[in-house]
């Protein structure tokens, strides 16, 4: 504030109403974008569905990398506690599945068909 006098009757001087003016607009500009941002619900909705977006993101990230280590352990037991003939006939079977993948492909659609009539009969 000014380094004025006030008035004799204590009323503040024109400076000093001049500043209080202008301080008021001030706190009121921060007010109203305050409430538009507060009404602004689109822009609400986007914050929030990026935060859940990031979130999940993570969130799989971690169970992707549980199931990761979860998966060698379980393959290194199986392959541990796995007599050595047996692993060697599963790798044969593996290799010739890899070399004819058409019939397998076939067989899994037969099935896969199978199963969804029986489910479709069952619910008659």
């Amino acid at each position: 504030m000014s380094n004025e006098p006030r008035t004799p009757i204590g009323t503040p001087t024109p400076d000093e109403l001049r500043e209080q003016v202008e301080h008021t607009r001030d706190e009121l500009g921060q007010t109203v974008e305050a409430l538009a941002a507060k009404a602004d619900l689109k822009a609400q909705a986007k914050e929030k569905t990026a935060a859940v977006k990031e979130q999940a993101a993570e969130k799989t990230a971690l169970v992707a990398d549980q199931i990761r280590v979860q998966t060698r352990h379980a393959a290194q037991l199986v392959q541990d506690t796995t007599p050595e003939p047996v692993l060697h006939k599963a790798g044969q079977v593996a290799m010739v599945l890899r070399a004819n993948r058409k019939p397998l492909l076939v067989a899994g659609a037969a099935l896969v068909v199978f199963l969804l009539v029986r489910r479709s009969r069952g619910r008659r």
